[in-house]
């Protein structure tokens, strides 16, 4: 984490307008500026599946190697499932044999990241910067150029072919 985002998030000392961002709920740092889709839990539990409402609105996680995207080769855009904001181009995604659709990197602006410590030690989780809903976990061992893997739940994508 950077410094002035630890110092904005967790000590609240410096005011966000100063660099730029804005501090979101949870310790989310958010810079861009794209409108929120804000819905109550009925209107979510009615678009969305139960196991999609189960991950993206209640950050569950799917079990590995079920998803239907992790075989997908076709180019294309990977969504949000419950609002359709695109976050990954097809060229972006890479198979690293962890049972979950990868990516590299993102499309910017479309994702928004918070500390998670419900495994006890900390990760970063990112969301649908649109309507926050829980997409799944970046982690640092990913390939060139980002070193990066976003790992996503299938459930919380949709993917529209190019």
């Amino acid at each position: 984490m950077k410094r002035r985002h630890f110092l904005i998030s967790t000590l609240g000392l410096i005011p966000a307008s100063i660099f730029g961002t804005r501090v979101m709920s949870n310790n989310e740092i958010s810079t861009n500026h794209i409108e929120k889709v804000i819905k109550s839990d009925a209107e979510w539990a009615q678009l969305l599946t139960p196991e999609q409402y189960h991950i993206l609105r209640q950050e569950g996680t799917e079990a590995p190697y079920s998803s239907s995207l992790n075989n997908e080769k076709q180019d294309g855009v990977y969504v949000c499932a419950a609002c359709e904001l695109p976050l990954f181009n097809s060229d972006m995604k890479y198979d690293s044999g962890t049972g979950w659709p990868s990516f590299f990197t993102t499309i910017d602006a479309n994702v928004a990241t918070k500390r998670d410590f419900k495994l006890i030690y900390p990760r970063t989780e990112y969301h649908c910067a649109r309507c926050e809903g829980h997409q799944g976990h970046v982690f640092k061992d990913g390939p060139k150029p980002s070193g990066k893997r976003w790992c996503n739940n299938g459930l919380a994508l949709k993917f529209m072919p190019a």
